[in-house]
């Protein structure tokens, strides 16, 4: 397979991502969130190069904490978008400030990590990255959809064209005040 298409396809997630990131997104009940996250591990998996043969235990070494360092940055991406709940019952989400912060970290993490396999003299190619690339994804969507889920439960579905009410009793308003 050609060296060119895990390059071209990581800079085509990434862009999609990051444009995706600050649009305002509606988050159905899609139970397949993982489905894209799934196919970009299996195939960074198939492809060689996720570790090096010279020097396979620090390059897994390396691999491993940049999988953590994507589930870590997925999940803080996940936590930093905005959510909210549209009248008709949607739950859409955006990204914020905090999530642009979340990126800038997780980036310099895996810069410093990539950093460090140059520094040992460890080549790993384009799949170490999609594998942290996938993981990142997969921690993003699962966050968000769990939060969407939890902010679904506590809702009670429109009826006869009604707005959504709180499915518990609403808090007295003396308790917004203090």
């Amino acid at each position: 397979m050609s060296a060119l298409f895990p390059v071209l396809a990581i800079a085509a997630v990434v862009a999609l991502v990051v444009v995706r990131q600050f649009t305002a997104q509606r988050i159905g009940d899609d139970k397949r969130w993982w489905v894209l996250p799934g196919i970009l591990l299996i195939f960074s998996a198939r492809n060689d190069g996720a570790l090096d043969p010279h020097q396979e235990a620090v390059s897994a070494l390396i691999l491993g904490a940049g999988l953590v360092v994507g589930l870590v940055t997925g999940a803080g991406w996940g936590w930093t978008a905005g959510l909210w709940r549209e009248p008709d019952g949607s739950v859409w989400s955006r990204g914020t400030r905090a999530t642009v912060l979340v990126w800038v970290g997780g980036l310099a993490l895996r810069a410093g990590l990539a950093g460090a396999g140059v520094l040992r003299g460890i080549h790993q190619g384009a799949a170490a990255l999609l594998m942290s690339l996938a993981a990142m994804l997969l921690a993003r969507s699962g966050v968000l959809t769990w939060r969407a889920r939890s902010m679904r439960a506590r809702y009670v579905g429109p009826a006869d064209g009604m707005l959504l009410q709180p499915a518990q009793p609403a808090q007295p308003a003396w308790k917004g005040h203090v």
